[in-house]
């Protein structure tokens, strides 16, 4: 029972930490090249809502801070990708409209149980649907370069590492 508790302890730090940085290098790759190509923008505002949801549900029903301690860092660090690639695409002006959008939803979660409910079943879909829109940009743009691997290795270790702190904290398999 030890071990297994030193192992929750170290995931969810982890996580923690990894998440901290975890969009950095894309922020940095994104920074230098100046360009979007191969970045979706849907990708990014799926995973954005579906972090949103995700921090919205744990805080709503009271679950343990370290168990969703990363989504606000990794909300803020989607905003600051969102911002750069809207600077980039010379779509600055539409920053109002989703932050308008963004925290408008953000609050209209938590008006009722059955709306934060619902959101939290198809929140893995919209995930993937995030990942398989940004894979679809990559395919059809034919240009990687502006695209971290490792933000996406570190992004693949913390699904993981947070599907098991979750589930053994909250018991919640939702």
């Amino acid at each position: 029972m030890e071990g297994d508790l030193l192992l929750l302890h170290v995931a969810n730090f982890s996580t923690l930490f990894v998440c901290m940085v975890l969009k950095l290098p894309q922020i940095v790759v994104l920074m230098r090249a100046k360009t979007t190509a191969g970045v979706s923008l849907n990708s990014l505002l799926l995973e954005l809502a579906g972090f949103i949801v995700f921090v919205s549900y744990q805080m709503y029903y009271n679950y343990p801070p370290p168990t969703y301690l990363e989504y606000p860092i990794l909300i803020a660090q989607d905003v600051i990708l969102l911002i750069l690639i809207l600077h980039y695409n010379r779509n600055t002006k539409h920053s109002l409209i989703y932050a308008v959008v963004f925290v408008g939803g953000w609050k209209l979660l938590t008006v009722e149980k059955w709306i934060i409910d619902t959101a939290m079943s198809v929140c893995t879909l919209i995930s993937a649907s995030s990942k398989l829109l940004q894979l679809q940009c990559l395919w059809r743009s034919k240009d990687s370069a502006q695209v971290s691997t490792l933000t996406w290795a570190l992004a693949s270790y913390t699904c993981v590492a947070r599907i098991f702190t979750t589930t053994v904290t909250t018991g919640d398999t939702q």
